[in-house]
């Protein structure tokens, strides 16, 4: 399967559409309850529901900080032997795509998670997708993305991981040297 998400812009968080105000936000695990909310009557596009069976995938919900709305979701597998992060879906919410949408940077943020994931479970901010064919230039003009066989396997490596976890975790780089230190 292939994944199909535009960026709209890199934010340092997500930015409301109308009042260019960045609004922290947070990554967090999706429970039973929250997948309910997530079926394509609601005008989601995938079935999130049988996504959040799969084996070793993990589905995150993008929530703004105190907020309870899912502002977007993420599937990922962290491919341990092979140390980098499979992002098999990423789905902004209904009402953040189109026209009328409320938030930008909401699928970069999503993005810029499983590279920072990445770079927590010491893949280097390496992460893998397949995209569809036509949002191939996209990814590589707005996420630095590069092809790494085929024409739809697509890569993003450490120097464009870490920009985009810079965008969006701002602290993250210096936090990580402390830990170490």
């Amino acid at each position: 399967m292939s994944v199909s998400f535009l960026i709209d812009k890199i934010t340092r968080s997500i930015e409301d559409k109308f009042t260019g105000r960045s609004l922290e936000t947070s990554l967090l695990l999706v429970s039973d309850s929250d997948i309910k909310g997530t079926l394509k009557k609601d005008g989601w596009l995938f079935n999130w529901k049988k996504e959040f069976k799969e084996p070793n995938r993990q589905v995150y919900k993008l929530v703004i900080a105190g907020e309870k709305i899912i502002q977007g979701l993420i599937s990922i597998e962290p491919i341990k032997n092979e140390q980098f992060i499979e992002l098999h879906l990423i789905e902004v919410a209904p009402h953040n795509y189109g026209k009328k949408k409320k938030y930008l940077g909401v699928a970069g943020n999503m993005v810029a998670f499983g590279c920072k994931m990445s770079f927590e479970m010491g893949f280097d901010g390496f992460v893998a997708f397949t995209a569809k064919t036509e949002l191939v230039e996209h990814y590589m003009d707005t996420l630095g993305a590069r092809i790494i066989y085929n024409n739809d396997r697509m890569a993003i490596f450490t120097p464009e991981a870490k920009k985009l976890v810079h965008s969006y975790y701002n602290n993250f780089f210096n936090d990580q040297e402390t830990k170490i230190l």
